[in-house]
């Protein structure tokens, strides 16, 4: 019989360290993972689609599959650390965020 070589998903690598690195990224204020995150869910998208066209062609669909995984994960840790950044701001108010002294009074008066 005929014996077809597999090939590797196009995308599987990027889709993969994009989800890395919006796990790293969540700590920037959660934009940039978010971000990082969606891109790699779009190019997951794609690629999934050609999978499911003929899977038995390609051979690296887990990780395609770890880094939509790593993704989601990056995309729901963004989302919290943007939603704690946008309570710290209106908590502590945009005038005090620049002077160290108020921003401790007032992190202060929640204890």
């Amino acid at each position: 019989m005929f014996e077809f070589e597999q090939r590797k998903l196009p995308n599987a690598t990027p889709v993969l360290v994009l989800g890395i690195l919006s796990i790293l990224t969540c700590c920037c204020y959660g934009v940039l993972g978010i971000i990082i995150g969606v891109i790699a869910l779009v190019l997951y998208k794609q690629d999934k689609q050609l999978y499911d066209k003929n899977p038995s062609v390609y051979e690296n669909y887990s990780n395609l599959n770890t880094g939509r995984i790593l993704a989601i994960i990056g995309i729901v840790l963004s989302i919290f650390a943007l939603l704690y950044y946008i309570w710290i701001f209106n908590y502590i108010g945009w005038e005090n965020f620049g002077d160290p002294q108020k921003m401790q009074e007032r992190l202060n008066e929640l204890q």
